[in-house]
């Protein structure tokens, strides 16, 4: 129904509707209750998923980069914070939530067009941020499938480099962060053309896809969709080293960069 429809049937005004679904008002239990009745939505289990969300009313720490990032940024570090699980796929870069603040700093260096040294800047401490949830006191579980190609590259030299791999080999270290490596002899498989983020929501309805473009940040929520990427994922894992195997893939090539 258009949101005229709706704001008439809950007693209120298209602006009204319009404001809740871009997250400038705040929703109570008993409104969203009453949308889901005019929606008909009968699924008590996502009910109380949203409603939970709904009655967080802090502010998340990214609302400060509001008018300064791009909005699809502040999406991805809403996303990840309140996700039950994630998991994703890497070629060319080291996912963002294992990155130093070096290796980060380079790649938005390389920008196009240039980012101003400030915006470079916020762009980084933002990425740095949005790593506090694999170090908070309920940690999520994170499963970073990457491929030999991230691990090879070089940005800021053999010295950052070297530092960056060694830090996702400590982060692998934790009980909730698995990394798996697709090493070049792997061949082909499936995804291998993108970058993909499953965030797990509190209901399987609520889980989201992201996928990173040029153009900026993309989010997908359909149930084909996310049964696609489920598959994707599961199969790349299949191609992928065993933990143990990952982490010797990657300590041979941080011993690589010492001999240089």
């Amino acid at each position: 129904m258009t949101s005229t429809e709706a704001g008439r049937l809950l007693g209120t005004n298209q602006t009204a509707i319009s404001n809740i679904e871009a997250s400038r008002f705040g929703v109570s239990a008993e409104r969203l209750r009453a949308l889901a009745r005019n929606y008909s939505c009968g699924d008590e289990t996502l009910i109380a998923a949203l409603i939970d969300m709904a009655a967080q009313r802090k502010r998340g720490w990214w609302e400060e980069y509001r008018e300064i990032l791009p909005t699809g940024l502040l999406d991805l570090a809403e996303l990840e914070h309140h996700a039950v699980s994630l998991r994703t796929a890497y070629i060319a870069h080291i996912p963002g939530l294992l990155q130093t603040s070096e290796h980060a700093r380079e790649i938005f260096r390389q920008a196009v067009p240039p980012l101003p040294p400030p915006d470079v800047e916020h762009r980084v401490s933002h990425r740095v941020k949005r790593q506090a949830i694999l170090y908070r006191d309920k940690p999520t579980p994170y499963t970073a499938i990457v491929h030999e190609a991230a691990l090879r590259m070089r940005f800021g030299g053999s010295e950052t480099a070297r530092a960056q791999l060694q830090h996702i080999l400590d982060m692998s270290e934790h009980d909730h962060v698995k990394v798996l490596v697709i090493p070049f002899d792997a061949g082909s498989f499936p995804g291998a053309g993108q970058s993909v983020c499953y965030a797990t929501g509190p209901v399987p309805q609520l889980d989201t896809v992201q996928l990173d473009a040029e153009y900026g940040s993309e989010l997908l929520d359909a149930a084909a969709q996310l049964e696609k990427y489920r598959v994707v994922l599961d199969r790349m894992e299949a191609v992928a080293l065993p933990e143990n195997q990952s982490r010797d893939f990657i300590r041979n090539i941080v011993s690589t960069l010492k001999g240089e």
